[in-house]
């Protein structure tokens, strides 16, 4: 094939590529332009900038790290529900001075010997008041003058049917009585006072006066014996002058007021979770702690006796019969509540009558004030019925138990017979069990409750009065008058 023919343009362009090129060589062109190209990479080379090295400082620059980074525990976050708007002072009537200017608790070391009263003070007035109000009842009332029953050497309890619409809470009836979350509430026994004690889990137990008239104040104070939380307080019913109180810093404690002493009665490297006194024996204390242990402090001896193992963890109430002193009930966190007869010891441990199973922890196991039934409280949404002569008859009731972490949890206790059982809600009121239906009936509840009430105690003399304690520090009394 023959080769095409160049046009005439291409022919031309052709001819003066060729004369240029000869032209550049002739001029030597092309060696000038690399000579100077390479000239100016090394002009380049030669004046780059090396920047200095920054020395160190003498002071280090602080990073910010997280705490686990760090190795650190995370910081106490439990007091976050406490600044809820479930816990507003909006409808609180009484709030003591003391609180409002109070500072968040330091982890205090607890205190191996006796403590004044004096120095537990968190008040700024004097605590005076409350010392006369205690002794003087102590001395005078009908309790303090030996009006007991002889063969329980126990002072008698008062039994009655309250009228559920007739209770009612007023304004002048609620008070922040600590700072933080409640962990255990009680009445004094007595019919010539209204006085209740609170345990908080900064350690601190709080008193607060109802009937305190103006001029002494707001009827409040507030003391720091422990170093953890208060788990149980019970009141000697015979002489109301001593309190008894465990704490989780494995501390049993002693206030008394004549002495105007906190002492130790026992201590121990692990914590205390409950405290109860056997109805017949005023002389001595029952006790759990560690991983399912109960033991008793006999005031006697001046010691603890041998330990029993009766769960496989944490127990967390110990309970009597009021009709047969000898059977005592527990609950525990391993799921079961067990009544046992003290009349029958082995080396190991009293004779198991009855266990009942919950689907999670069991926190409460309470007698009925006859003695005749048992209701026991689980995180699995269960109120528990025991009833019959030995306890064989076994009901579940449902109830919302599932209080989070920032609410103490819910315990039914009950009221002044065996007819109602009373138990805290999360819509902020209370529960009304009957025992005869085997359900709810009713609610308690108030445009004045800013916080849910999830710990209680029954008056053991007033009929109808009922308190109940939030996680914020307040205290609801619910009375028939």
């Amino acid at each position: 094939m023959a080769p095409e023919k160049l046009t005439e343009y291409e022919r031309r362009r052709l001819e003066n590529i060729k004369r240029n090129d000869q032209m550049l060589a002739s001029l030597n062109i092309r060696f000038k332009i690399n000579d100077l190209t390479a000239s100016a990479k090394r002009q380049r080379a030669q004046t780059k900038v090396i920047p200095e090295k920054k020395s160190k400082p003498e002071t280090p620059i602080a990073t910010r790290r997280s705490l686990r980074r760090r190795g650190m525990p995370p910081p106490d976050t439990s007091t976050a529900g406490d600044l809820k708007k479930e816990d507003s002072d909006e409808t609180l009537t009484k709030t003591p001075k003391l609180l409002t200017k109070r500072k968040k608790n330091p982890k205090l070391k607890p205190k191996l010997g006796p403590i004044t009263m004096k120095d537990a003070y968190c008040g700024d007035a004097t605590d005076q008041k409350l010392a006369e109000t205690i002794i003087g009842v102590s001395k005078n009332s009908q309790l303090g003058n030996g009006d007991e029953n002889e063969s329980l050497g126990y002072p008698i309890r008062v039994s009655g049917c309250v009228d559920l619409g007739a209770v009612k809470l007023e304004p002048k009836n609620i008070a922040r009585v600590v700072p933080g979350r409640i962990l255990t509430v009680r009445f004094f026994p007595s019919m010539d006072m209204k006085l209740v004690a609170v345990g908080n889990k900064f350690g601190n137990i709080g008193f607060w006066n109802v009937d305190a008239k103006e001029e002494d104040g707001d009827g409040i104070y507030l003391y720091q014996p422990h170093s953890a939380p208060v788990s149980g307080i019970v009141v000697q019913p015979c002489s109301l002058s001593k309190v008894y109180s465990s704490c989780y810093d494995g501390f049993l404690r002693l206030m008394d007021v004549e002495k105007e002493l906190f002492n130790v009665l026992y201590s121990s490297d692990d914590a205390i979770f409950s405290i109860a006194q056997r109805p017949n024996e005023v002389k001595s204390l029952y006790f759990a702690k560690g991983q399912g242990i109960v033991n008793m402090w006999d005031e006697r001896a001046g010691k603890a006796l041998t330990p029993w193992v009766l769960h496989e963890e944490r127990i967390n109430t110990i309970d009597f019969s009021t009709d047969n002193t000898n059977i005592m009930a527990t609950s525990s966190s391993d799921g079961t509540a067990c009544i046992w007869d003290l009349r029958f010891v082995d080396a190991v441990k009293p004779k198991l009558l009855k266990a009942v199973s919950h689907d999670r922890a069991v926190q409460s196991a309470y007698f009925s004030p006859s003695g005749s039934c048992l209701a026991t409280t689980g995180f699995d949404d269960k109120v528990g019925l025991l009833t019959g002569a030995n306890f064989e008859d076994l009901s579940m009731i449902h109830h919302n138990n599932q209080t989070g972490r920032w609410i103490s949890s819910f315990r039914a206790i009950w009221g002044w017979d065996d007819s109602y059982l009373f138990i805290g809600t999360m819509n902020r009121a209370v529960t009304v069990i009957s025992t005869a239906r085997r359900s709810s009936i009713g609610i308690l509840e108030s445009p004045h409750v800013s916080a849910i009430p999830c710990r209680f105690d029954a008056h053991p003399y007033m009929i109808g009065m009922l308190a109940g304690a939030t996680s914020g520090g307040q205290v609801y009394i619910w009375t028939t008058g």
